[in-house]
């Protein structure tokens, strides 16, 4: 099997999870960049990375590169995105992979006419609890799953210049941590929901400080989501089942789930 070459572009909190992660594993990141050109040499010295580029956008036509890992904020993440598959680089790219299907749609059409893969790193797809409690749910044994709730709270300090409430950043409730509860409704519903109901409350930028959402399929299953970045409340899900239910705490990033027989 062929030894890809990784670079990262940023050097923030998942930027570290990532090049820590592959040191355990006995690997390192290929390279490095960043808008500010000290934090990424600081990087590459914790983690061993031995190319760090003046300019982040040297990463996007060295030669060398196979796949770039984009963990920047996801207002810059469309830009970098087309640069790097212009230049034939395979990406991962951070949640939300984009700000809207529109983006979205745009640059797989352009990843489709370049040849590369485009991928999101949206940690419910890929952790084993999400993977095993789908077996279990297959197999039957609790029945068809009829209805989904989940909750995600967060209390953030009321400060409109950071990205949780600046809409220049995309800030709000959704972008931030609605796409994981969407994310586990889409794992584990029959299809795509075609039906939404929705409420939210703006902070005053105007970004969504809370939102609630109603959804529905075409198979009938409906999901409640509940998010906030101004009140605290447990990162919960919970699959109702016609034999029982799946109690998720701490979601995405879970290690364990309960499961209830009725």
């Amino acid at each position: 099997m062929k030894n890809y070459n990784w670079a990262v572009l940023g050097t923030g909190v998942i930027a570290n999870e990532t090049a820590a992660a592959l040191q355990k594993n006995g690997r390192n990141l290929f390279a490095v960049g960043n808008r500010t050109h000290g934090k990424a040499v600081a990087f590459a010295e914790k983690y061993n990375i031995g190319k760090v580029y003046d300019s982040y956008d040297e990463m996007f036509t060295d030669p060398d590169v196979d796949i770039i890992y984009i963990t920047t904020q996801h207002n810059t993440h469309s830009c970098f995105m087309k640069k790097a598959i212009l230049n034939k680089k395979h990406i991962l790219v951070d949640k939300s992979i984009t700000l809207n299907s529109d983006e979205l749609g745009e640059l797989i059409t352009l990843a489709d006419e370049n040849n590369v893969v485009i991928g999101e790193a949206m940690t419910v797809y890929h952790m084993p609890i999400y993977k095993k409690l789908n077996e279990i749910l297959k197999s039957g044994t609790l029945g068809r799953v009829n209805l989904i709730t989940m909750n995600f709270g967060s209390f953030k300090e009321y400060n409109m210049k950071n990205r949780f409430f600046n809409r220049s950043l995309a800030g709000g409730a959704m972008l931030d941590i609605g796409v994981y509860a969407l994310s586990v409704i889409r794992w584990f519903f029959d299809s795509k929901p075609d039906n939404m109901l929705s409420q939210l409350k703006t902070a005053p930028t105007g970004v969504d400080e809370q939102a609630s959402l109603l959804l529905s399929d075409k198979e009938g299953q409906m999901a409640t989501v509940m998010l906030s970045l101004h009140s605290k409340q447990p990162k919960r899900a919970m699959i109702s089942c016609e034999n029982g239910y799946i109690e998720i705490m701490e979601y995405p990033r879970a290690w364990e789930a309960k499961i209830t027989y009725t």
